[in-house]
């Protein structure tokens, strides 16, 4: 079953990257090339993307399964990007995090001709970092259409945030 191997495969880090912060790290999900396909293959499976114009993918580890998904699905990719990776004009939003703050800026010429959009990410904690992407997209109109993330951690109730669906993997 796909959560009982992922819940094997992902480490846990006390203290990363500051005291009182439990670090999940899906990287030795990318050891695994059976385990990591299989994951996207669910991933990419989700109604939501059906309907999507493009997905947005957040820096940086959500680029691992966004870039992926948008190939199964023949769906355009758009990045968030933390501060001074992006060049042209941008559309940014700050936002905190359970151990500092930080922004994200997408490209204003990259989100234009879509309305629909898909964020894909691996880890939904208190819910920051999707929110500032959908504060980008809300300031331009757009729609969101749902939250692909490879694990949520129930008990921070990011999903509470939300109005659109959210679909996670693992639950911890």
């Amino acid at each position: 079953m796909l959560q009982e191997e992922l819940h094997e495969t992902i480490k846990n880090f006390p203290d990363f990257p500051s005291k009182g912060i439990l670090f999940r790290d899906i990287l030795p999900v990318l050891q695994k090339p059976k385990l990591y396909k299989k994951l996207i293959e669910s991933m990419a499976s989700k109604d939501f993307f059906n309907k999507a114009d493009a997905i947005i993918a957040i820096d940086a580890r959500g680029f691992l399964f966004a870039s992926s998904i948008a190939i199964i699905n023949s769906i355009p990719l758009i990045l968030a990007r933390k501060p001074g990776k992006l060049p042209g004009t941008l559309i940014s939003s700050e936002y905190e995090l359970e151990y500092g703050a930080n922004s994200l800026s997408i490209q204003k010429d990259s989100i234009s001709s879509y309305e629909k959009f898909v964020i894909v990410d691996d880890l939904l904690a208190t819910g920051g970092t999707v929110n500032c992407v959908t504060q980008i997209l809300k300031e331009k109109h757009k729609e969101i259409l749902g939250l692909s993330i490879v694990i949520e951690l129930k008990d921070l109730r990011g999903r509470d945030l939300f109005e659109f669906p959210v679909e996670s993997e693992l639950q911890l």
